[in-house]
């Protein structure tokens, strides 16, 4: 895969891209605290198909800048969201598939939902990723709200400090209670951490985990956006949603089905923890080349 940089409004976004230059477009985002290399091998297998893949770090990842300091170190969803649609702009795509999981699966989420003739088709991690903050204080059962131990320690600046000051070892201890099943060596490991070295990671991911409970604001640039999502607007671009049935922060997202008009299709990969296409390659890519197949002719 060769790296780039596109230009936007708010950023420079490097991205990794596959496959020939007239392919058909496939952009697939990575989640928190992941990156790019979540797609090394489902990238091949889908340039391989004739794709033309892109993979960008996310704001605050990677070699992926701010254009200008005052700009607000947001990781709210909408932000995530206009990322994506930029980026498409950037480039001059029309329509491409999007997936994702985590961060990558909500910005997915967000421009079928907002702008669906861009989107040829969806492959969701986690299915409907678009956060309800009217209804984030309402309590989920216990063994769900210990899973999110980490998102309630970065509420608060004992956990700004923490992950400042340690954020491989975060890295790792959420990949390994997400993923049990992975045996992610130490080499894999750090190839996609040295992205988490970007200087706003942490005030990006402060504020993700912080805004999504509205404990804090959003950036002013993506209020309309929040208001649409507010909504919890439906899917109705072709999507296929996937689950792991071993992910250790996501119970599962069988009840996301009414969320979705139009065709749907929900798989579990067995075995498989939160990082779905490192852990499921080629799986994840069948998901891809499926929902391209069942979106019918460009």
């Amino acid at each position: 895969m060769q790296q780039k940089t596109i230009t936007t409004d708010v950023l420079d976004i490097a991205y990794l891209e596959d496959g020939a230059p007239d392919g058909w477009p496939c952009i697939m985002g990575h989640g928190f605290p992941y990156d790019v290399n979540a797609y090394a091998e489902a990238a091949l297998i889908l340039a391989q198909a004739g794709a033309r893949v892109l993979v960008p770090w996310l704001r605050g990842y990677g070699p992926t800048r701010f254009r200008f300091a005052e700009t607000l170190r947001s990781g709210e969803q909408a932000a995530l969201g206009a990322d994506l649609l930029a980026f498409m702009d950037a480039l001059g795509i029309e329509r491409a598939v999007v997936g994702g999981y985590d961060w990558g699966g909500r910005a997915a989420c967000v421009v079928s939902v907002l702008h669906p003739e861009r989107v040829v088709g969806l492959v969701s991690g986690n299915s409907y990723n678009i956060q309800n903050i009217a209804r984030s204080m309402e309590p989920a059962s216990p063994p769900e709200e210990a899973a999110l131990w980490y998102q309630y320690l970065f509420h608060n600046e004992r956990g700004r400090r923490a992950l400042e000051r340690n954020r491989r070892g975060f890295a790792r201890q959420l990949w390994a209670m997400w993923s049990p099943t992975w045996a992610f060596d130490d080499a894999t490991f750090e190839t996609s951490a040295a992205s988490f070295d970007n200087p706003d990671f942490v005030d990006v991911v402060i504020h993700s985990y912080r805004h999504r409970y509205a404990l804090v604001t959003g950036d002013p640039a993506y209020a309309a956006i929040e208001a649409k999502l507010a909504g919890q607007p439906p899917v109705r671009v072709p999507t296929i949603a996937i689950d792991g049935d071993s992910d250790g922060v996501n119970p599962g997202t069988a009840h996301h089905a009414k969320k979705f008009e139009g065709f749907f299709e929900r798989r579990v990969f067995a075995g498989a923890g939160h990082n779905l296409p490192q852990e499921r390659p080629a799986e994840w890519a069948q998901a891809v080349l499926d929902v391209r197949t069942a979106a019918g002719p460009a």
